[in-house]
């Protein structure tokens, strides 16, 4: 992940004191006395660096994590900005279902102080994004700031967990739930229908188009839907080198960021039984499946299910007379 940009706390009043001189917005109108109270807020959320209060139903979202914009937009919120990370995410599904013709806005894919200042936020949501101390203080500076508890390790918030706190955050509490709900029921759907996941070793391996492996451990949000599945993770994490690809020929494969093609040049990695049997499922970054499993929000999810399970029970039943279809494929 790349880290946030230094800036000195004067610097940053002054940039903060500019904006509002040069972008200020007229002065919105005070509500009727017939208006009813909104009363969802003020809302409080507790995090690791003690409690954001946010004070009215924020009109003007921020999002810094790096998939927080997949939660919010799940909850019917389209952010003023957002974090820039897969350069294809509006074009995906359920991004363009949520958008409805609207354009997001991106800043950087560094935490951009200035542009984040410019769009006068209501609120700042970075819930996925390693924030220190400092760093917080800078965004709390600008608004209210939603970060993740202390419950977790940095970037490990549970999708439930995020959806659940950025609901609460935008007044959205209910709606929240719901999705969550939705998602479980049809993960518990999944599972009644494919008890042969249950227990088998899928091994995630994340980002190898460059001779790379990255073994994703259990509990990462990265493979959060496969956990939720049944399926158990390898003992080992982090990177490996190509002389240790014995370490991914386990039950299933999910290679997360490489297509067939380029994987299947490998010598080594075409020889595993697991390649071999055919219970290997390949998937690209550039394709919505790699995005819905990186950003992970509700309607993502929902729709790597869809993608995924038939392709899933088809590597799962150890059957290598079972074709499984190449996903790398599928734009």
């Amino acid at each position: 992940m790349i880290s946030s940009r230094a800036v000195p706390r004067a610097f940053l009043s002054l940039l903060l004191a500019a904006s509002l001189v040069s972008c200020a917005a007229p002065e919105p109108a005070a509500p009727s006395a017939s208006a009813p109270a909104d009363t969802a807020f003020p809302v409080t959320i507790e995090h690791k660096f003690g409690s954001t209060t946010i004070e009215t139903r924020p009109a003007r979202v921020v999002t810094v994590g790096w998939n927080d914009q997949d939660f919010a937009l799940a909850l019917g919120v389209v952010p003023v900005s957002t974090r820039a990370w897969f350069d294809a995410y509006a074009t995906f599904p359920w991004v363009k279902k949520a958008l409805g013709g609207q354009e997001l806005s991106t800043f950087s894919a560094e935490l951009n102080f200035e542009a984040i200042i410019k769009q006068r936020p209501d609120v700042i949501i970075a819930i996925y994004e390693t924030i220190n101390k400092e760093t917080y203080e800078k965004l709390s500076q600008i608004a209210p700031t939603v970060i993740q508890s202390d419950a977790y390790a940095d970037e490990q918030t549970p999708w439930d967990v995020q959806t659940i706190t950025t609901g609460k955050a935008l007044g959205k509490a209910a709606e929240a739930q719901a999705l969550v709900d939705k998602v479980n029921a049809k993960i518990a759907e999944a599972k009644r229908a494919h008890p042969e996941f249950a227990g088998k070793v899928l091994v995630v391996d994340f980002g190898p188009e460059n001779g790379q492996h990255w073994l994703i451990p259990a509990r990462d949000p990265r493979r959060a839907l496969f956990d939720a599945l049944g399926f158990a993770a390898q003992s080992e994490a982090n990177e490996i080198s190509e002389e240790r690809l014995d370490l991914i020929d386990r039950d299933v494969l999910f290679v997360n960021g490489s297509t067939k093609e380029k994987m299947l040049a490998s010598p080594v990695f075409s020889r595993l039984k697991v390649v071999e049997s055919d219970r290997t499922i390949y998937t690209d970054f550039s394709t919505p499946l790699g995005g819905a499993l990186s950003y992970s929000g509700p309607d993502a999810l929902l729709y790597a299910l869809d993608v995924l399970v038939p392709q899933l029970a088809n590597a799962a039943d150890m059957d290598p007379s079972t074709p499984v279809k190449d996903l790398s494929a599928i734009t």
